[in-house]
């Protein structure tokens, strides 16, 4: 796993290429932490308790390793900070980088730091740095999918309070590549340092045991005013263990509950339901490069076969929307002109004869249950897929092997993203010939084309017509079969204020959280 699996935690929305060719500069409120806003005036003090996803043996410390867990993540979010992060209207918010800007061809990339910004030490966050941070990060096996285009040599300080990033090709979205894991450390930290190493965040580490965390305000934060004492990160294996601490009074936030969870509580005048429309994708793939669904025809009947609107409000309990198989559905530039498929087993039976489909066969459908409802879309898309002739066994793996064995290598599974990010962003990860992550080994010279092209246009309007093209071919020929997105949903006790809204990623800016 890299940006993965079980930490559903990316920030959704997307930025123009207009917008982000502009300097960018802070200014203006938070507009992610609104709704569970009860009213009054924010004030200090009180603790959050905070329950979060987690397994003991997929811990990580790291900041540039591989988050397996949530709670890993959101511990990690609040100590150390990224050079961006996510916001709502632009979605890319400055943070340690106060500003940024590109070359007229948009390969070089000069981000200028923030100017109080210090490690919890006292000490000042210079270039070098965040240099030696983010070459860190690109010498991780994940590297590559996490700065796409940027070799770690490209990477240098130029002065104090500039890091200058060349990328191979010209990119104007790579700013938004920013916000997710630039976690940076003082330069030097070995790897034995890592469990202590002063970060730059809004809380400062107190005690770690086993997944579990204190915080404690960082009152010398340069980000602004935070409200909390401190937060309690505990972390739950299972979203029903954490749901009923919750109802328990035994924490006050549950990250990531879930629509069961929801639904238990909503009608509990003492517990909000914090609800974040499109946060989780949950697509089935079908490996292209080689197998029983390399024919481009199979997997247009298997996206025929699925009845949307039935996984929605079984798997989904209704917390969702019907999608239409192209990833990155809250991007603006979302083709939603590309007609909605609807279900049609006579045309996917036809697919299937033309194609020559061995329908005596069984196929095996390889799914997990790290997420509420991932086991169950499966489950629900194997019955509807006999009615078209098609039979599929469901094989649940423990998550550990599912990861090993079947991720990136399969025929055909579940996998999900826990975010609503851009096109691009899933174009760059899973969809080009060379991605780290090309989940259903997807090879198209075309697509590789147009993501090239996309990237390298400046022109707002020259950019959404690319941008077209290229969900166009992910919707005739790529290896997902996305049949919906997922709420994010979190359940929180009446007196927590300011939780975020944004999906994803932007669920772990708790620094505007207060208590009323």
């Amino acid at each position: 796993m890299n940006i993965n699996r079980r930490q559903v935690l990316l920030a959704g929305g997307a930025m123009g290429a207009s917008a982000l060719l502009a300097a960018c500069s802070g200014g203006g409120d938070d507009t992610s932490a609104a709704s569970s806003d009860k009213g009054g005036k924010p004030r200090k003090g009180g603790t959050l308790r905070i329950g979060a996803l987690g397994r003991a043996g997929a811990i990580t410390r790291d900041p540039h390793g591989t988050q397996g867990n949530e709670s890993d993540y959101l511990i990690l979010a609040l100590v150390y900070d990224t050079l961006t992060v996510p916001g709502a209207d632009p979605n890319t918010k400055p943070r340690l980088a106060a500003s940024w800007e590109p070359s007229k061809d948009l390969k070089t990339w000069r981000f200028k730091l923030a100017e109080d910004a210090a490690f919890h030490d006292g000490s000042p966050v210079t270039a070098d740095d965040v240099v030696w941070s983010l070459r860190r990060l690109r010498n991780t096996p994940s590297g590559a999918a996490r700065l796409p285009g940027i070799k770690a040599e490209n990477i240098t300080a130029d002065g104090k309070d500039t890091v200058v990033l060349v990328s191979d090709y010209a990119n104007a979205e790579l700013p938004p590549l920013t916000r997710l894991t630039t976690f940076v450390l003082k330069k030097g930290t070995s790897d034995k340092e890592l469990a202590k190493a002063p970060g730059t965040g809004p809380f400062k580490l107190d005690r770690y045991r086993a997944g579990n965390a204190r915080l404690v305000r960082n009152d010398q934060w340069y980000g602004g005013t935070v409200y909390l004492d401190a937060i309690e990160v505990t972390m739950f294996e299972t979203p029903q263990a954490m749901a009923n601490a919750l109802l328990a009074g035994q924490i006050d936030v549950a990250s990531n509950a879930g629509a069961v969870a929801a639904r238990t509580a909503k009608s509990r005048k003492d517990v909000q339901v914090v609800r974040r429309p499109d946060d989780m994708s949950m697509p089935l793939v079908m490996r292209t490069a080689d197998g029983p669904f390399a024919d481009a025809r199979v997997r247009e009947a298997m996206r025929l076969v699925v009845d949307r609107e039935a996984m929605v409000k079984q798997v989904l309990s209704g917390y969702g929307t019907v999608a239409n198989d192209i990833m990155g559905t809250g991007d603006p530039g979302y083709a939603k002109d590309v007609p909605q498929r609807e279900r049609d087993l006579a045309e996917a039976e036809r697919l299937l004869s033309e194609a020559k489909f061995d329908l005596s066969k069984t196929y095996e459908l390889v799914t997990t249950e790290d997420i509420s409802g991932l086991a169950e879309s499966a489950t629900l898309f194997a019955s509807q897929a006999r009615e078209a002739g098609i039979k599929i066994k469901v094989v649940k793996q423990e998550s550990g092997a599912f990861y090993e064995k079947t991720w990136l290598k399969g025929d055909l599974y579940t996998t999900y993203w826990g975010t609503n990010d851009s096109v691009v962003f899933f174009a760059s990860k899973t969809l080009v010939s060379e991605a780290g992550q090309n989940e259903a080994g997807f090879a198209d010279k075309k697509f590789d084309a147009t993501y090239r092209k996309v990237i390298a246009t400046a022109d707002p309007k020259a950019r959404a017509e690319v941008l077209k093209e290229l969900q166009r071919i992910e919707y005739d020929r790529s290896g997902y079969l996305l049949w919906g997105m997922a709420d994010g949903i979190d359940l929180a006790a009446s007196k927590v204020r300011g939780l975020p809204e944004l999906a994803g990623y932007g669920r772990v800016q708790l620094e505007n959280v207060w208590l009323g």
